[in-house]
């Protein structure tokens, strides 16, 4: 199997290579033959990728531990489905799924446009298959995937607990979808300015593609959030960690890019700027795979340091610099067809949310590699923390959802007075009563920021209800529907409208939840006993016992410690219920430790206890104090030391009843535990205004039917242009 994988990688970047060459060359040429040899390439590229996974995956679900990968990452007390998701949690299976899912999604694009954009697609299929030689020569010369253990151990080393939460294991390949479905976007882009086809034909022919991209990219931020917010055990969702940076910055372009495009399709304006962005997003997309993979800056969801840097900035500039010179040299080709008419115009407000979305991204980019610009300049590495990202991104949000609640309903071209007064009077009004009511019967006065992402948001929201109760009542007159059934068709007519709409709610929702829950937190960290009560806020805190487990995996084998505490939760005297809080302590591999020692010096994870609420979340992690424990965790080492004539099952047997001991101890006469309490309000708005998002986005992906028939009504006649305008073979149907 370690031969056939490797021979498989080896295979997919001959033919990748070759399949760059064959469509350049059949596009240079006007030879079809050629071209439809260099996409079934791509076709083969998949195939042969998908074989090799399919080894790895059978490998990590064996625990083949002659596999390194297995090995190292996987043992045979892992669960099934984590057994089956770890080959992403190392460097060489990550980098194999980036491989595969962009082969997927270019061999799907490569098949449905394999009868349209005859002149662009062989040049995108050039630059989709570049960007497999390159992830294909990675996994064949720097980071094979199916090295091998000469002598492969009985057991294997265990995935990360940090990692073993379902989130985390459905979070990499929704990032590595959104990364790879952008090179689509990418590629077309590439193949347009070298044919100089810049009309809106790509655009459309790749906006699901944006969108999808989009949609995977945004889902894996918000998983990664809840990842944290859950599992890190320090209580907050979002760090401005250098990874989470970096994959929210091709967002925010892609997201640049799906509204300016509205602009080009409608006006033929932008055009300069739309290819930009989706260049940039290309660019920004494989900046994110070289942080997590370069290691030049510290963050908890990085791979490390590895010598992948170097070949990713060869990448890096050798896109920027033909992005660059592409849009240069095609200036002249894309000029505007229209000029902006008014700044009272939806034309100028899509600019605007553009350049705030923009200027987003450059804060984040600035503020992300400010260590690597500080030490350039000064030989000093400087960072920068939360508050310097909260000082400009907080502002620059605010802008962005009050534009996401003008735009759908200022004018183009140019808004008169009577278009303002109609489609702004009621919104307005509304912002202005929560306004009235949030200082009236809120505290939300104490926080600027938050008052007014609330006051913006009942904008949105407001306007949104607007713009569907209008497209209801007018077909409630003229198709005599129900509300329910008026609604559902109104959203059936226009997919792209109504689901955007949609998505500025979930975006709204979510942006509230954000200010609340980071305004008006209340924290505490204390350090207190069994029976003790600790106030946070308007809510009691009440220490009541502590707990102990050793928990075994399926086959007898010791695999954590568990030392936690139950608490009881009131406000203002009522109760709210009883929350369990833990440690759990992970055995490291070290044979320098003792077999007791073992389990406190190695990794140790928080499973933190949740009471969420639509109005407030009660959340705590525990910290026990395990240095009363030292002198029984020493004195069993030294036993163990002593016993060498025990055969391996006693010992086990031993080391179970000497952790039990000392787990009995704890509970019995537990020291102090230091417990981190957060009162944080509205978080589960957060998601909840990500699953509407989402919704959103699902309803603005579907097709529609009307989209679908020119497309098979005019296929004869593609077919009919493809065959005379060619005088070598076609070769077939691919």
């Amino acid at each position: 199997m370690l031969t056939v994988g490797r021979a498989c990688l080896i295979i997919a970047l001959a033919i990748a290579l070759y399949g760059i060459f064959a469509s350049v060359y059949g596009a240079r040429t006007d030879r079809r033959a050629w071209v439809v040899s260099g996409r079934r390439a791509m076709y083969a590229v998949a195939g042969a990728v998908a074989i090799a996974f399919a080894l790895l995956e059978a490998a990590f679900i064996r625990s083949d531990f002659s596999f390194v990968l297995v090995a190292n990452h996987s043992s045979t007390t892992t669960p099934l489905f984590y057994r089956a998701t770890a080959i992403w949690s190392s460097q060489e299976g990550s980098l194999l799924l980036w491989l595969l899912l962009l082969s997927l999604w270019s061999s799907l694009m490569l098949f449905l446009t394999r009868h349209k954009l005859r002149e662009v697609a062989p040049y995108a299929t050039a630059v989709l298959l570049g960007f497999a030689a390159f992830f294909s020569a990675l996994l064949v010369f720097l980071e094979s995937p199916f090295s091998f253990v000469a002598s492969p151990p009985t057991e294997g080393m265990g995935l990360n607990p940090l990692l073993r939460h379902p989130g985390m294991m459905i979070h990499p390949p929704m990032l590595y979808g959104g990364y790879t479905l952008f090179a689509i976007p990418f590629a077309f882009a590439v193949g347009a300015l070298v044919t100089r086809r810049l009309d809106a034909n790509w655009i459309r022919m790749t906006r699901p593609y944006s969108l999808g991209a989009w949609f995977l990219l945004g889902g894996g931020i918000l998983l990664g959030a809840r990842w944290s917010y859950s599992e890190l055990g320090w209580g907050g969702y979002w760090a401005w960690d250098p990874v989470e940076n970096a994959s929210l910055m091709p967002w925010l372009t892609g997201t640049a890019f799906l509204h300016s495009v509205m602009i080009q399709e409608k006006r033929g304006m932008l055009k300069v700027w739309n290819v930009s962005l989706v260049l940039a997003t290309g660019v920004l997309a494989i900046l994110g795979t070289f942080l997590v993979r370069s290691g030049i800056l510290e963050s908890i969801h990085a791979f490390g340091a590895s010598t992948l840097g170097v070949p990713f900035l060869v990448l890096i500039v050798t896109m920027i610099v033909g992005s660059v010179g592409l849009v240069l040299a095609r200036a002249s080709d894309l000029r505007s067809e229209h000029q902006l008419d008014s700044l009272l115009s939806r034309e100028a407000v899509f600019l605007l949310n553009n350049l705030v979305l923009v200027g987003l991204c450059f804060v984040i980019f600035w503020g992300t590699f400010f260590p690597l610009i500080s030490e350039a300049i000064s030989g000093r590495e400087a960072s920068v923390g939360p508050p310097w990202f909260n000082r400009y991104t907080v502002p620059l949000a605010l802008v962005l959802v009050l534009l996401s609640g003008i735009g759908p309903v200022i004018a183009w071209r140019r808004a008169t007075a009577a278009n303002l007064r109609r489609n702004m009077l009621a919104p307005t009004g509304v912002a202005l009563l929560a306004l009235v009511g949030l200082l009236a019967l809120t505290d939300a006065g104490g926080s600027i920021p938050a008052l007014l992402m609330f006051v913006f948001g009942a904008f949105v929201l407001t306007v949104v209800w607007q713009e569907l109760w209008r497209g209801v009542r007018a077909r409630r007159i003229s198709a005599r529907e129900s509300v329910p059934v008026a609604l559902v068709a109104l959203i059936r007519r226009n997919r792209r409208r109504y689901g955007g709409y949609v998505v500025h709610v979930g975006i709204a929702v979510l942006f509230m939840g954000v200010a609340a829950s980071s305004a008006f937190q209340q924290a505490q960290d204390v350090s207190i006993r069994p029976g003790d009560t600790v106030t946070v806020g308007d809510h009691q805190v009440t220490y009541e016992r502590p707990t102990g487990e050793i928990v075994a995996a399926s086959n007898g084998r010791l695999e954590k410690i568990d030392l936690g505490a139950v608490l009881r939760v009131a406000r203002d005297g009522q109760p709210l219920g009883t929350l369990h809080t833990e440690k759990s302590y992970f055995p490291t591999a070290d044979p320098n430790l003792g077999p007791v020692s073992r389990f406190f010096e190695g990794e140790a994870t928080s499973e933190v206890a949740l009471n969420a609420g639509w109005r407030r979340d009660v959340w705590t992690s525990i910290a026990p104090d395990t240095a009363r424990l030292a002198p029984r965790i020493e004195e069993g080492d030294r036993v163990f030391a002593a016993a060498t004539e025990l055969s391996p099952e006693a010992r086990s047997q031993a080391l179970a009843l000497a952790l039990d001991g000392l787990v009995s101890s704890y509970v019995a006469d537990p020291p102090p535990a230091t417990f981190r309490v957060l009162i944080s309000p509205l978080v589960t708005w957060i998601w909840v205004g990500a699953l509407i998002a989402i919704l959103g986005s699902l309803i603005a992906l579907w097709p529609t039917r009307g989209s679908r028939q020119p497309a098979r009504a005019s296929y004869a006649a593609r077919v009919g242009r493809d065959v005379r305008a060619t005088s070598a073979p076609v070769g077939g149907a691919a």
